[in-house]
């Protein structure tokens, strides 16, 4: 493991379920410039056990306890989606900085709650769009913002498949579980709609978003067939750039995940893997100027443990926040909320015009 900086960012885990275990923990531990200061569940066994396995100095049933340490400095959210907003909010009135799972709310006006609060709190919130610290896809945005010139097209896709639970078990550590684990209100999962497009959509969105810019209209196909789900969605950006989107879980294939960019000086073609493989997409950057394609390697791809130092360097040394912010987290949340009314009403949809939550 590469040596720890001389100054450590201190950071708390809200939430010791399967997103904690599987990617913040060992993030918080591995992180050059973090360390995990705190942990937080009102799951006593759960929380023992994982305050046995990863060590924190400290361990707490209680959030405000946890957010009442004058010395934590920073809060990874770790919950169920309906949890996000109500936990971003008690953090930066405590002085915490931030850093929310995607996505950052279930509807518009929740997520723009948070606005207000993080601009008086003057802490960093940072959205957990992990796929911004992939090797490959920085590659690409590099070479966007860079020699490629004007952008005309962009198509993207996010697959689920059949057998990413056989993957992902072989690779991942086994999952604690604990009955005594605070759960949403309602099931996440009543309403499979809803749960695949906060669960996989936001991804997509986002990654369109980080290539090509802010999206100001969607055109949304939704198809159930045979148990699967697939979304067609047509996007207007605001640089003129046409735009697809494909959304379907899940596959009868291997994970299915990648872009296309077309160029004014070059094209982009990227194969990106199921995260958990911890392995950087596989992205071929073809140079007009020289007849020639470009891959990176990408051979560090603990996007997890990336996004942590990355939002580390920017609360400790003033880095600029390569992460999602606040903005990023809340345009997601509107195209999803779009996405969604589109595909209802079978209508064209403008972002500006929606309202609510999906």
């Amino acid at each position: 493991m590469p040596a720890k900086d001389p100054r450590l960012l201190r950071v708390g885990v809200l939430g010791c379920g399967p997103i904690a275990q599987a990617a913040h923990f060992e993030a918080c531990t591995k992180a050059r410039n973090a360390e995990l200061y705190a942990i937080c569940d009102v799951a006593d066994d759960l929380r023992d056990r994982m305050a046995a396995t990863h060590a924190p100095t400290r361990s707490y049933a209680d959030y405000d306890a946890m957010l009442a340490d004058p010395e934590l400095e920073a809060v990874v959210i770790a919950t169920s989606d309906a949890f996000h907003v109500p936990a971003a909010l008690r953090a930066l009135q405590a002085g915490k900085h931030v850093l929310c799972e995607k996505p950052l709310a279930t509807g518009i006006e929740e997520a723009e709650s948070l606005r207000a609060v993080v601009k008086a709190s003057g802490k960093v919130l940072q959205v957990g769009h992990m796929k911004r610290f992939d090797a490959g896809l920085q590659a690409a945005k590099t070479f966007i913002d860079g020699p490629m010139g004007q952008m005309v097209a962009l198509k993207a896709w996010y697959c689920d498949n059949t057998h990413r639970y056989a993957m992902t078990d072989a690779v991942q550590p086994l999952m604690v579980t604990s009955k005594n684990a605070r759960k949403p209100s309602e099931n996440p999962k009543a309403d499979l709609d809803r749960y695949y497009m906060l669960a996989h959509g936001s991804h997509l969105v986002d990654t369109a978003r980080f290539f090509a810019g802010e999206i100001v209209a969607v055109d949304a196909r939704l198809l159930n067939r045979a148990g699967i789900r697939c979304w067609f969605v047509d996007v207007e950006f605001a640089n003129g750039t046409l735009g697809h989107l494909d959304l379907t879980v899940a596959v009868r294939m291997d994970w299915h995940e990648g872009f296309q960019v077309y160029g004014e000086q070059g094209s982009i073609l990227g194969k990106t893997y199921n995260p958990w493989y911890y392995k950087s997409s596989e992205v071929d950057i073809f140079h007009e100027a020289d007849a020639s394609t470009h891959r990176v390697l990408g051979a560090d791809g603990h996007f997890y443990r990336r996004q942590l130092e990355g939002f580390a360097d920017t609360i400790l040394t003033g880095a600029p926040q390569y992460g999602a912010d606040l903005e990023d987290g809340i345009a997601s949340v509107r195209a999803m909320v779009a996405i969604a009314q589109s595909a209802r009403s079978g209508t064209p949809v403008k972002l500006a015009d929606v309202s609510g939550a999906l």
